[in-house]
């Protein structure tokens, strides 16, 4: 994982997000959701906003997998956010290319309560709905991770977070 998006305080979340999500809460709504997230390496805002819920994800009995083929997770990082070493998942040799195969895959298998996947690339619309299929099938959380480019400040004052969920659309 890159360092801007490594905090290295533990984040407590805060009182509105203090109550846990119930067992089935993917269940509820969509049994299965895909979002994309586009970060900026320079504003750790993604990290500080997907953490709690990657927390809460954590204390199921599924695991969370790491589909990052060019950075490692730091160990340390983990431990500080408090999401549990023995519970998360990073490939260590996955070709780049077959990132997204992956990711559906590992979808499909209900083995995991939440699969990241880090991409420089858009998803063509084929490779978009199997994820969401795959999504569904194995009732699981997948985001997709993608670094903002570097704009100029005029332009770049906006930055995108796509949340899908049928609980506010």
């Amino acid at each position: 994982m890159r360092a801007h998006s490594i905090r290295s305080e533990r984040h407590q979340p805060a009182p509105l997000h203090s109550a846990p999500l119930p067992r089935n809460a993917v269940a509820g709504y969509g049994s299965g959701i895909i979002s994309e997230i586009d970060y900026s390496v320079e504003h750790p805002m993604t990290t500080l906003l997907l953490l709690p819920l990657l927390q809460q994800l954590a204390a199921q009995s599924r695991w969370l997998l790491w589909l990052a083929p060019q950075q490692k997770i730091s160990r340390h990082w983990l431990q500080q956010s408090g999401l549990p070493l023995d519970k998360v998942i990073q490939p260590y040799h996955l070709n780049p290319n077959e990132t997204v195969e992956a990711m559906e895959k590992a979808l499909l298998t209900g083995n995991y309560s939440v699969v990241l996947c880090w991409l420089e690339h858009n998803l063509t619309e084929e490779e978009s709905m199997r994820l969401r299929q795959a999504a569904q099938k194995g009732n699981a959380y997948g985001f997709i991770m993608r670094p903002q480019c570097i704009r100029r400040e005029e332009d770049g004052l906006f930055s995108r977070l796509k949340i899908h969920s049928t609980l506010y659309h």
